[in-house]
């Protein structure tokens, strides 16, 4: 008994196992998304142009998620959702690296069906997470599968600063484009591993015990109080393709007269300020994930006060020491976002219409992630102050709505 209490259980084999799937598959679109708003502006794209697009690809990925979670709840076909998903999120990526030189229209339809492809597969992926994080701990195990995530996102863009290094020849794009093409490797390692987990785990939902009663899925006021929060929340959270376009106009344009007085943001280093971000988000996922399994949603108002700041820093202040901080707090967003968003869903929502839950979430997340996107892209062009002072306060108006939702929690157990 003893050797047995040692031994890792079968749902953490699962919930690691997925989670190093889940580390490639990010190395691919985070390495991407590292150099994704300087390259579509190399392709041509204007900056609120860059700010709709990366809106839109988010409105339909997450607001398809609703269709696609109820599709996965009546169907019960977890595996086959996930992995049609995984098919076009991780090849759309390194597709990328044939638009060509003024492609910017061919590379933003790309981005729109990897979106897609994170459409279908996350409310089933997600769900299937759920049965064995319900054994393990919500909060620990998503922040567990976060750390891993976040390891890859941290490699993919490491990654790509190696390639920027060993190419020296050609123009901006070229070398852009070879990033892309590179980053089919860990895309077909993701698929890979994604085929073994399911032949060892092909019943997840097994993890979880059966309900003694069906429960049908219902929108109970503290979920919607949820729902409203994260609304808020995702309405002001910057998207990283308007960072990284404001970043490589602000500091790395002007590298060659930096460098002198040694600058450390350059067009070369760009993929390295993105890593650094997703080691904060790993760090941030872990922390907040199990203070959520002690604290509830709770965990979820420190953690936007202390992100909350980041576009003030990033964008009103000129200095490298502002934009460091103001990446590392956006990190801490980002993690909590991955970790805390997702737990809460798995004790809101009764096992039965999970994946139904998740589509609801994330399609309000993804909406308003679009409105948002697109205004600050918008606001970019007219006042750099007023686009951080809309990004601040709308977080900040979300922790009224998550008090509410855990207040509702405790007053309604279960």
């Amino acid at each position: 008994m003893e050797r047995k209490r040692k031994k890792i259980s079968r749902a953490m084999g699962f919930i690691l196992l997925f989670g190093v799937v889940s580390l490639f598959s990010d190395m691919t679109h985070e390495g991407a998304s590292s150099i994704r708003g300087a390259y579509l502006a190399l392709l041509g794209a204007s900056a609120g142009t860059i700010g709709f697009v990366s809106g839109l690809g988010e409105m339909i990925g997450y607001s398809m998620r609703y269709v696609f979670g109820r599709l996965t709840d009546r169907t019960g076909r977890y595996w086959t959702m996930t992995i049609a998903g995984y098919v076009l999120d991780v090849a759309a990526v390194p597709a990328l690296a044939l638009v060509g030189e003024h492609g910017w229209l061919a590379a933003c339809g790309l981005l729109v069906i990897q979106r897609m492809g994170k459409a279908i597969k996350k409310p089933a992926k997600d769900t299937i997470m759920s049965f064995a994080a319900s054994q393990e701990g919500a909060g620990k195990s998503f922040g567990i599968q976060e750390v891993l995530d976040q390891i890859g996102a941290f490699f993919g863009p490491v990654l790509l600063y190696g390639v920027m290094l060993l190419k020296t020849e050609g123009t901006q794009t070229q070398i852009y484009a070879a990033c892309f093409a590179v980053l089919a490797i860990p895309g077909a390692i993701t698929l890979a591993l994604l085929l073994v987990t399911r032949s060892r785990f092909p019943d997840p939902e097994r993890f979880e015990p059966e309900p003694k009663e069906f429960v049908p899925f219902r929108m109970e006021r503290r979920f919607i109080l949820y729902i409203a929060g994260i609304s808020l929340f995702a309405f002001g959270f910057v998207d990283y393709s308007l960072i990284a376009m404001h970043v490589s106009r602000t500091y790395a344009s002007l590298a060659g007269g930096l460098a002198e007085t040694g600058s450390i943001v350059t067009t070369g280093t760009l993929p390295l300020l993105y890593a650094g971000a997703m080691l904060v988000d790993a760090v941030a996922a872990l922390f907040f994930g199990f203070l959520y399994d002690r604290r509830g949603v709770g965990a979820l108002i420190w953690s936007t006060v202390l992100s909350a700041p980041f576009a003030v820093l990033v964008f009103c202040c000129r200095s490298e020491a502002a934009l460091l901080a103001g990446v590392a707090l956006w990190g801490v967003g980002m993690g909590a976002q991955e970790s805390i968003l997702k737990a809460a869903v798995t004790t809101m929502v009764p096992k039965a219409s999970r994946a139904t839950g998740y589509g609801v979430f994330e399609c309000a997340f993804g909406v308003f992630w679009f409105l948002g996107s697109w205004l600050m892209g918008i606001l970019y062009d007219a006042s750099l102050p007023a686009m951080a002072a809309v990004s601040v306060a709308a977080q900040l108006a979300a922790i009224p709505l998550y008090a509410a939702s855990a207040r509702k929690k405790r007053a309604h157990p279960g």
